[in-house]
């Protein structure tokens, strides 16, 4: 379908189907009540929030990553990509548990974007996150199931299905969640708080967390910055593993040297992607750099959260 008719002044109408999206967007603007916090600050007075992120990630069965390691996917519809499908479950069976053990040397915690279907078919991997004190939030059922493509009722639905999987193997709902892509739904956030969520990370359009009220209901937006992570930087662009070092430091020193008030920095790795021994050496070598730093406060999503509904100073 066009996503537009043209008119004989030369301007566009919106199909139908685009111009739904559109006013269900705005829609969801005009429900949300945004606050930020003046004069906002992390403990102690740091200036750096430095968030270390993995992407713990599964497909439906059927399902491949859209891209991998021998780049585009094949060519040809309804044939299921097995090199992919055997390259995205090196996370689960490998790649999360030496990450676990790097997080550990460096008595550190991280945020963990993980699939609701890991609860099935890995749940020693997603029990043993929260037995290490990391803070397992929830990433979809499955990366091909995107809120974006479900209507309300299924969006409903499906935020309780990965909650109740979470908290079946973790013995606690999850606070935090990031879909897919970070691509929401227009009535993501609005769902998500009815649902008792303290945060969600899709959003991109500040460097700082702020409030999202809906009605009685409300929650902590907590953006997610994409510039360290390794996904688009090695896998989608093809840069050697020392590009996501180089663009950390890059990022940290003007962080720490320039900006006159506080910022956040997520670092974020893939548990199929740099938790192999490739790349995890960046993601070690990123944590020996800023744990002890005393301009840094290294937090999950959840404690950034509650910084701010807690208001401290």
């Amino acid at each position: 379908m066009p996503e537009s008719e043209a008119l004989p002044n030369g301007r566009g109408v919106p199909a139908p189907e685009v111009a739904s999206a559109a006013a269900a967007r705005r829609r969801a603007a005009r429900a949300a009540t945004v606050g930020t916090v003046d004069g906002f600050s992390w403990p102690g007075g740091r200036l750096v929030a430095v968030v270390f992120n993995i992407a713990f990630e599964a497909w439906s069965p059927g399902a491949a990553p859209g891209i991998g390691p021998m780049g585009n996917p094949l060519q040809r519809p309804g044939v299921l990509d097995a090199q992919a499908v055997s390259w995205a479950r090196y996370g689960p069976q490998t790649g999360i548990w030496r990450l676990m053990d790097i997080l550990d040397r460096h008595r550190s915690k991280a945020t963990v974007m993980t699939s609701g279907i890991l609860a099935e078919s890995f749940p020693e991997a997603v029990r043993e996150l929260a037995v290490r004190g990391h803070d397992v939030c929830a990433h979809s059922y499955a990366q091909d199931i995107l809120p974006a493509y479900l209507s309300e009722r299924e969006e409903v639905e499906h935020i309780h299905r990965c909650t109740e999987l979470l908290r079946s193997v973790t013995g606690q709902a999850p606070r935090g969640w990031m879909s897919p892509r970070g691509t929401p739904s227009p009535n993501t956030s609005r769902l998500l708080a009815g649902a008792g969520y303290t945060w969600h990370g899709d959003c991109f359009d500040q460097d700082l967390p702020y409030l999202e009220s809906f009605g009685s209901a409300g929650i902590v937006a907590v953006p997610f910055t994409m510039e360290v992570n390794d996904l688009p930087m090695y896998v989608r662009h093809g840069n050697p593993p020392r590009a996501m070092l180089d663009v950390f430091e890059d990022t940290f020193e003007r962080l720490t040297t320039r900006e006159e008030r506080a910022t956040s920095l997520d670092v974020t790795v893939h548990a199929h992607v740099f938790g192999r021994p490739s790349g995890a050496w960046v993601y070690d070598r990123i944590l020996e750099r800023v744990m002890g730093d005393s301009r840094v406060w290294v937090a999950t999503r959840s404690q950034i959260a509650d910084h701010l509904l807690d208001g401290s100073p």
